[in-house]
């Protein structure tokens, strides 16, 4: 069984994360032919992550995108 692992920022809307795991497990079972697909969303906070070894907060806080 396939599994799917999604690494990203919090996403409040429980609407968005529906329609992430339907389409990412419709792109695998048309690929694959695999109907058993599992998704997993991990959801990051800013603090947490830093890109180009900056915090994505700071990057934030600062008016700037990574």
């Amino acid at each position: 069984m396939p599994l799917i692992t999604v690494e990203g920022p919090i996403v409040e809307d429980v609407e968005k994360k529906r329609q992430l795991a339907r389409r990412l497990t419709d792109v695998v079972v048309d690929v694959y032919g695999i109907e058993q697909v599992t998704v997993l969303i991990r959801e990051n906070r800013p603090e947490n992550v830093a890109a180009g070894g900056v915090l994505i907060a700071d990057l934030h806080a600062a008016g700037r995108e990574p």
